[in-house]
Formats: C-alpha cells, sequence, structure tokens
C-alpha cells in the first residue's frame, strides 16, 4: 500500500472513530507523539499502526472496537507496554494508559482498577489500611495485562496467584458490547479471563481481593559463584520443608555495579523476622561469605524484587542435578530459578485456567540456551513467542478456553496478543 494510501486509510480511521463517540487524543504516523505512544517497552516489538488512539473511558474503548469492525483491521491494547509481545501493524493501537483510577474499599478488602493502572497506585493505595495486593515484581507493572495472565508475584506461594483474586471484571466484547463478568454473571467468560488474557474481550474494571500484609522479611544477598551447585542442591531439598509463608528464587548473575559473577538469594518472608532467619539458615550455611545485599523487615509495598528477562522458560517438577549442571556452566547468562508451589497448586473451586499449577520451579534464563532439558511447559506473563500460548495450559483448559472464544469472539477479532485460536 502507497504512502497515499495508508494516509487515506489512516484518515477514514480517524473520521470513524469521531463518529463513534471516541473522545480521546488520535495519533496518525507523523505527528507528535505517534512514535512515543505506539512504543512497547519490548525493544523488538516495533509496532506500526495507522492510528493510535488513546481512550479516557470505557466508552471509548467501545468505539475503537466498533471502528476496527466496521473498516475490517485489526485492533490491539496496551497499557503499559510490558505484555505486549505482538506488533499492531496496519490497524489501530488502543492505548489505555491514561485510564488509571484505584479505588480501595478497606471493609471488603477489595480494590477496583482501571485498565491502565499501574501495582504502585494499588500498593500505595491499599497500604494505608495494612493491605497487599497481589502485585508483581515491579510497582510499574500494568495490573490488568498481568492479572489476566495469571500474574505470579512474591505473595503467590501464601495466597495464590493474581488472576485467581478476581471476582469481577468489566469487558467490551468483539461486538462492542459492555457485559459484567463474574462467578454469577457470565461466569464462563469469568473463568477465561482470569488466565487467558485478553482474548475474549477488553477488559475496562477489574476488581479483586486484597490480603492482610503490611511488612514482609525481604531482600536480595549474594554469594560467591564458586558455591551455585551446591546452593542449587541444598535449595532443593530445603524447599521441600518450608512454609507457603516464604518465597525465594535463587538467581545465577552479577553482584550490582559490577561484573562479578555471584548467586542472588531473593527472599520474602510474610512474618516475623526471627522466624524468617531461622527458616534460611540451612539454605544460607551452604553458600560461604556473603559478598553483599541484606535482609530487612520493610512494608511489602517497598519490596522490590526484580525479574530476569525470560527469554527461556520452562517449568520443573523437581530440580535434577543435570539441570543444575548445565546452568552453572553458563557464563554469561543470568538464570533465575524460582520455587513454586503452595496456594498457587491449590486453588479454590472454580479457579481460572492457569496452567502447570503442579509445578515446583520454574527456571527463567536471559538468552536461549543448548543442551537443557525442557518439559515444554510456559506460563503467559512471561512467554517470549506469542505464537505458543497453548503450551501455556493443559490439555482440557485450552479446549476449553477455545469454546470460551468460539462463544465470545468466533472471528478471532482479539488476536494480537498471546493467541488462542476458536
Amino acid at each position: 500500500m502507497s504512502t497515499q494510501a495508508i494516509a487515506a486509510v489512516a484518515s477514514d480511521l480517524v473520521a470513524g472513530l469521531l463518529g463513534a463517540g471516541f473522545n480521546g487524543a488520535v495519533r496518525l504516523p507523523g505527528e507528535p507523539e505517534y512514535d512515543e505512544q505506539r512504543r512497547s517497552v519490548i525493544p523488538s516489538v516495533d509496532s506500526r499502526p495507522l492510528v493510535v488512539a488513546e481512550a479516557y473511558g470505557r466508552t471509548d474503548v467501545q468505539a475503537a472496537v466498533r471502528t476496527a469492525r466496521e473498516y475490517g483491521v485489526p485492533i490491539a491494547v496496551q497499557a503499559t507496554g510490558h505484555g505486549t509481545r505482538v506488533p499492531a501493524d496496519g490497524g489501530i493501537l488502543l492505548k489505555t494508559t491514561q485510564m488509571t483510577g484505584v479505588l480501595v474499599d478497606p471493609e471488603r478488602r477489595i480494590a477496583k482498577v482501571a485498565p491502565g493502572a499501574r501495582w504502585g497506585a494499588v500498593l500505595d493505595a491499599a497500604r494505608q489500611f495494612g493491605l497487599a495486593p497481589l502485585s508483581g515484581s515491579h510497582r510499574d507493572v500494568g495490573v490488568t495485562g498481568y492479572t489476566l495472565g495469571g500474574g505470579v508475584g512474591w505473595l503467590a506461594r501464601k495466597y495464590g496467584f493474581a488472576a485467581d483474586s478476581v471476582i469481577r471484571a468489566e469487558v467490551v466484547t468483539a461486538d462492542g458490547r459492555t457485559v459484567t463478568a463474574s462467578a454469577e454473571q457470565h461466569p464462563d467468560l469469568f473463568w477465561a479471563i482470569r488466565g487467558g488474557t485478553g482474548n475474549f474481550g477488553i477488559v475496562t474494571s477489574l476488581e479483586f481481593r486484597l490480603y492482610p500484609v503490611r511488612e514482609v522479611h525481604a531482600g536480595i544477598v549474594y554469594y560467591g559463584i564458586d558455591r551455585a551447585a551446591a546452593i542449587l542442591r541444598r535449595y532443593r531439598d530445603w524447599t521441600a520443608t518450608i512454609p507457603n509463608e516464604l518465597s525465594t528464587a535463587v538467581v545465577l548473575t552479577r553482584v550490582p555495579g559490577t561484573e562479578q559473577r555471584a548467586v542472588a538469594i531473593k527472599v520474602l518472608y510474610a512474618g516475623p523476622a526471627e522466624l524468617a532467619e531461622h527458616l534460611l539458615k540451612p539454605l544460607f550455611e551452604v553458600a560461604g561469605p556473603r559478598l553483599a545485599g541484606e535482609l530487612q523487615t520493610i512494608e511489602y509495598a517497598d519490596a522490590a524484587m526484580g525479574g530476569t528477562p525470560a527469554r527461556h522458560l520452562d517449568f520443573l517438577d523437581t530440580l535434577t542435578d543435570e539441570v543444575i549442571d548445565v546452568v552453572t556452566e553458563l557464563e554469561d547468562a543470568m538464570v533465575e530459578i524460582r520455587h513454586w508451589g503452595g496456594a498457587m497448586a491449590h486453588p479454590g473451586p472454580g479457579a481460572g485456567p492457569i496452567g502447570h499449577r503442579e509445578a515446583s520451579y520454574s527456571v527463567i534464563i536471559d538468552r536461549e540456551v543448548v543442551g537443557l532439558p525442557t518439559s515444554g511447559r510456559t506460563f503467559v506473563n512471561f512467554l517470549g513467542d506469542p505464537g505458543c500460548a497453548d503450551t501455556a495450559y493443559d490439555a482440557a483448559d485450552l479446549e476449553r478456553l477455545r469454546a470460551v472464544k468460539r462463544a465470545y469472539d468466533p472471528t478471532n477479532f482479539f488476536h494480537l496478543n498471546a493467541n488462542i485460536k476458536p
């Protein structure tokens, strides 16, 4: 398509959006802020949409959906850009970044958020009541995308996945309607969105439970890389003995601000420091002298645990000697082995389609690795290749997800995502 033809189609889309009642800003290629607004947090995603439409409310979302359908162009949704995996080329990139409302009901221990809200805002709103959400590793991660993909945070072993705490969602469907999804209303849709990501509609409001957590004992401590294999072997045995209040990961990385390779042990314990130190003693005793870092008792909202870019992710039922041998020989990679289980593996009735709950560990590596044994299981939030979404679910859940997709989006209108085909 020529430049003139593209400009003509873009102009028609703008007219369509305005005619449908879109009230937000609309950016065209070549205009100020177009390049800024189309950008993803992931550098490899270079979207070239015909228009970038910034929604200010639910009616704007409905207008964008109806316009995309009318003109036969694709639509992609982006709040913070953390979950953007597929370029939104040749269509509408709908931004919900400006929709940032957060309301906390301390009596019911419920938060209600708009789709552009980030975890930092929820953490700050909840902390004044001694409450905490099941947030991610960074304050600037978007709440909705993280939660719809399952959402594994540092309270997950105690309270489960973030998606398991969702109680209600307002969803704009592929035909432009707005429906409420809950255990009582559209229960099939409610089940699907709690782990099935944005395949079934655009969530414009999300309600979820908060938990009575004010302080935690947490931090990251660093030890010599020569102790990596010994630490991981002890970690394998030790994790079978710890309570659900304790979440940990072992990371092969570098001491911050240096090139020195080290083993980092990440810790978050939802309880008193004295008990945390007692529980951690068997792990720390094989680690040798501490190089850097400390654990401290802090408010949960201030616990910055960080993460590892997931170029490779796999789930393990056990941490074998073979896996330990392979990862400890990687001299230039960041490797994070995280302990799962606890409440994640034992959800209540009606829980959403979060796959592979039975796994004991995840292995995340910041590059592809040859020779590492894999199970072929993935997790949507960490999925590098959106074409592999099927590997994030077990067979029964995948079949049910496809049935819900056929019911709510039979033409696969919402496909610029970790796509589940009808």
